[in-house]
Parts: C-alpha cells; sequence; structure tokens
C-alpha cells in the first residue's frame, strides 16, 4: 500500500469520520490520546455506577491501551506498546455510550464489544505488539492525569503525531482479524 493509501486523522474524532473508515484501512493518528488499562477502567467503571464524574472527558476521544514503562533521561515517554484488548471487553461498551470514539491495542475483541462499536459508532484501532520503543518516537507529550498511585497503569495524556495503526473493528461490523484468516486460507488453499 502506497504512503497516499493511508488517512491521517486527528482528534477529536468526529461520528462522520469514525464511520468512513474501514476494517485493513491504515491510518497515521494525530492529536490528543488517554492511555488507560485494566486497574483504570475498572476504576472509571466504578465512578460512573456511582454516578460520580469520570476524571477524563471520553467524547470523541481515542484510549489506548498501554501501560508505558518509565521515560530514560531526556526522553518523553519509555516504551508505550500495546496491550490486548480483550482485557479491557468488560468496561469498554460502557465508555463506548458515553461517546469514546476510538480503542488501540492489540488482538481480538468480543462479540459483545464489536455489536457496541456499531452501536455506538466507535472503531478499535491495531498498533504492532513488540513495538513499544519504536511506537514511543510518535509521542511528542505525556503527562499524568489520574490515578498517579497506579504507576505505570495510570491515566496519562498523550500527544501524539502520526502514530501509525490499522483498523481492526470498524462501525460497520468489518472485522480484519476474521477477513485476514480468511485471506491467508484461500491463499494456503489455492498454493
Amino acid at each position: 500500500m502506497a504512503e497516499h493509501d493511508i488517512q491521517h486523522l486527528t482528534t477529536p474524532l468526529s461520528e462522520a469520520l469514525v464511520v468512513s473508515v474501514h476494517a485493513g484501512d491504515r491510518i497515521r493518528l494525530s492529536g490528543e490520546l488517554f492511555t488507560a488499562r485494566d486497574a483504570a477502567h475498572q476504576r472509571l467503571v466504578a465512578l460512573l455506577d456511582a454516578g460520580q464524574p469520570l476524571p477524563i472527558d471520553v467524547r470523541g476521544h481515542v484510549i489506548y491501551y498501554t501501560g508505558p514503562s518509565p521515560p530514560r533521561p531526556g526522553m518523553i515517554i519509555g516504551s508505550a506498546g500495546p496491550t490486548t484488548g480483550s482485557r479491557m471487553d468488560t468496561y469498554a461498551p460502557r465508555l463506548m455510550a458515553l461517546g469514546l470514539r476510538g480503542m488501540i491495542g492489540k488482538g481480538a475483541r468480543s462479540l459483545a464489544v464489536r455489536d457496541a462499536m456499531q452501536r455506538y459508532q466507535c472503531v478499535y484501532f491495531g498498533a504492532v505488539g513488540g513495538a513499544g520503543v519504536v511506537l514511543a518516537r510518535y509521542i511528542k507529550h505525556a503527562e499524568v492525569i489520574a490515578y498517579e498511585d497506579l504507576g505505570t497503569e495510570a491515566i496519562r495524556r498523550l500527544v501524539v503525531e502520526d502514530f501509525p495503526l490499522v483498523v481492526l473493528n470498524d462501525t460497520h461490523g468489518g472485522d480484519l482479524y476474521e477477513t485476514g484468516q480468511a485471506r491467508y486460507a484461500r491463499k494456503v488453499v489455492s498454493s
């Protein structure tokens, strides 16, 4: 795929923009992201259950499932690779209902989450696992904004520039894991 086939998106993401992308699309994302993993998601949903406001406004935003390592001297952030998205499947639909437009992780999502993505117009982006040091180069600013006691799993606000992603699940029910496996199986059978 040529560079011109890459779509450049900037956060916050509108519903129309999210609907325009499809599973398999290559994306370069710029703007603001929030980081959150299991422990932070658990706290966010506990606040919702208690009728309390969240420490972040997820409307139009993207949550990156990462727990970056501490930065070395002179660096903005340490290694910042994706964690497995299914670990947040219990919590993700609640945040999508509040207007979350994107999630970044690795691995397949549950049927319930894929259905919620269609219902609430949210996209699941994939980042390359094992490439956290390379991905950190696209992060231009990082600051802890909630749950500092969680250490690497604290919620951070990141500013990214041309962060490389692929759409894994879209708002139309497209699933790159399913279509990719089917495409591979056809190639193996015809070989």
